[in-house]
């Protein structure tokens, strides 16, 4: 509950407060076939499946509309970086996962 986590008074200078659900593991696919060309990352089935088996399933970790766009912000980034095309494999997928869920 939004009350619960802020005062009043930062709740009013939000104008519009909308909930968001958790996407299905379907939608959660549907969103990285979406966000991959926007973010300029090469699409490949294999990895998205890698990913959810590996750091979703066996974690029980819940899908977060978020999630695709920035796992693959994180991908495209480390490539840019070290000097690689941007595409989906399950070792970008372990950087950004660890880079992304890290806690400090």
């Amino acid at each position: 509950e939004p009350r619960e986590l802020v005062d009043d008074a930062f709740l009013r200078r939000i104008p519009y407060k909308i909930e968001v659900s958790d996407p299905s593991e379907e939608e959660f696919r549907d969103l990285f076939m979406m966000m991959a060309p926007i973010i300029g990352v090469e699409y490949e089935q294999s990895a998205l499946e890698y990913l959810i088996k590996t750091h979703y399933r066996t974690l029980d970790r819940p899908y977060r509309c978020c999630q695709p766009r920035d796992l693959l912000a994180q991908i495209r980034n480390y490539c840019l970086y070290i000097g690689e095309e941007p595409r989906m494999t399950n070792e970008y997928f372990d950087y950004a996962v660890e880079n992304y869920f890290a806690v400090m």
